[in-house]
């Protein structure tokens, strides 16, 4: 596959998370397209949205105020257009039993949220470039999941 950069859906009802994410990805060396939703409906509406460009990999807050990540992960899972696209969902702190459920799911990533930007950056930095590697050189996304 010869692309040129990632299309990336980050949603989380904090506007200091949405901000944290772009600058981050504005630093990397992979070319991130970058588009941010404060609710879970209104990321689904647009990705339900015919001309909406389904992206590589969307973030979503596993806490995310109106239609919560978990049903966003099975509308996801219940349409072949989203088939190609990795779904990580991040929080703060979750039992092992609620990591299990997003997996079970179908969630590919389940990221704890770092408390400093530093450790954050990383953590994305980390998470992009595997994709990156999944995208580039055509692995099935189907046995991809990771924990960090």
């Amino acid at each position: 596959m010869n692309k040129e950069f990632l299309n990336v859906i980050v949603t989380d009802n904090d506007e200091n998370t949405l901000i944290f994410f772009k600058n981050i990805f504005k630093e990397l060396k992979i070319s991130i397209k970058i588009q941010c939703f404060n609710t879970g409906s209104r990321m689904m509406e647009y990705l339900n949205n015919e001309d909406a460009v389904v992206p590589e990999i969307a973030f979503i807050q596993y806490s995310i105020s109106d239609k919560n990540s978990m049903e966003c992960i099975e509308e996801f899972k219940s349409n072949p257009k989203f088939n190609n696209m990795v779904t990580a969902i991040f929080s703060d702190q979750l039992s092992e039993n609620e990591i299990e459920d997003i997996f079970v799911a179908g969630a590919n990533i389940y990221m704890k949220r770092p408390e400093d930007f530093k450790s954050l950056k990383k953590v994305l930095t980390d998470i992009i470039t595997i994709n990156w590697q999944y995208h580039t050189s055509g692995l099935n996304k189907d046995n991809f999941i990771l924990k960090i």
